[in-house]
């Protein structure tokens, strides 16, 4: 046991004699050690001097009510046909678009609900009672019919029902969102509402013939433009189209997927990514998609 010990004690020894020992590089083996560990915490450390951190937040689930325009505009016929040869109308391209919506929502999250109303004089109930099923969504489309004339819509009543049920949502630690698709060339909306009331997000799709002695795209969408500026909670959207193409009605629908709470604002967003950049000119049939001189938000 004694031998033991002192086997131990020369060993002992040894190893202090060899800490205090200099390196061929200089300094001691103990100042070495300490010096990689300080060089490995600066090496760690200085990448996140200039990291981005973004904050955690929650997004909360969403209440969408869908508000479509039953004047008769919302008949007339689009560029595409079924497959049947039966032409398609705007109000038949409309519920295919918020079908598509529906189904996207759902895979995202499937808390998200629906609502639906009709626009015609003023805004009415359709499908009141919000849900996540795709098939009352459904249902409530297949009762969607066309009113006819409608003149000047209203839509003061529609933000008072909006205002109302996003107040529920709130107490749900929900928000609240309204999407309305509106077919008038010639009759721009009005509202009366208090510019101090945001508790909603309003989002736009507006389908309208091109300018003519009889319309005016352009005053209905300024009209539009200001009644979403006037109540939105969070950033709003709004998107036109005069070409009567579905691609372009689906293509607005998908962008409108996106969060209330993770958006930019309109002017930054640039999807779809165009592609005629990327592939060689080619004859295309297909109409091209014209531009009306309606302003961006």
């Amino acid at each position: 046991m004694n031998l033991r010990k002192i086997i131990r004690g020369v060993g002992t020894s040894v190893e202090r004699e060899m800490a205090q020992k200099p390196n061929p590089q200089g300094g001691t083996a103990s100042r070495e050690k300490s010096d990689e560990k300080k060089m490995e915490g600066v090496e760690v450390q200085s990448p996140s001097q200039f990291a981005y951190a973004l904050k955690p937040s929650q997004l909360l689930n969403e209440d969408i009510l869908f508000c479509i325009d039953v004047d008769a505009e919302s008949m007339v016929e689009m560029k595409a046909a079924a497959p049947n040869g039966r032409p398609i109308t705007r109000m038949d391209a409309i519920k295919q678009a918020i079908v598509l919506f529906i189904h996207a929502k759902l895979a995202i999250n499937p808390d998200h609900r629906f609502a639906f109303a009709t626009l015609g004089k003023t805004a009415s109930w359709l499908r009141k009672e919000f849900s996540s099923e795709v098939d009352s969504a459904s249902a409530a489309l297949r009762g969607l019919s066309v009113e006819g004339p409608c003149g000047h819509a209203d839509l003061t009543q529609l933000f008072r029902v909006a205002a109302h049920e996003a107040r529920k949502s709130h107490a749900q630690n929900r928000i609240f969102r309204v999407i309305i698709i509106y077919c008038r060339s010639s009759a721009h909306p009005q509202h009366q509402w208090a510019a101090n009331q945001k508790l909603f997000t309003l989002d736009v799709v507006y389908l309208h013939d091109k300018p003519g002695p009889e319309n005016c795209p352009q005053r209905v969408y300024d009209a539009l433009v200001d009644a979403l500026e006037h109540v939105s909670e969070y950033e709003g959207y709004i998107y036109e189209s005069g070409q009567g193409l579905t691609r372009s009605l689906f293509r607005h629908m998908c962008i409108l997927l996106s969060h209330p709470q993770q958006r930019c604002q309109q002017d930054d967003v640039d999807l779809p990514k165009s592609l005629t950049k990327k592939l060689p000119a080619v004859a295309d049939s297909t109409p091209a998609e014209e531009t009306v001189p309606v302003s961006s938000q």
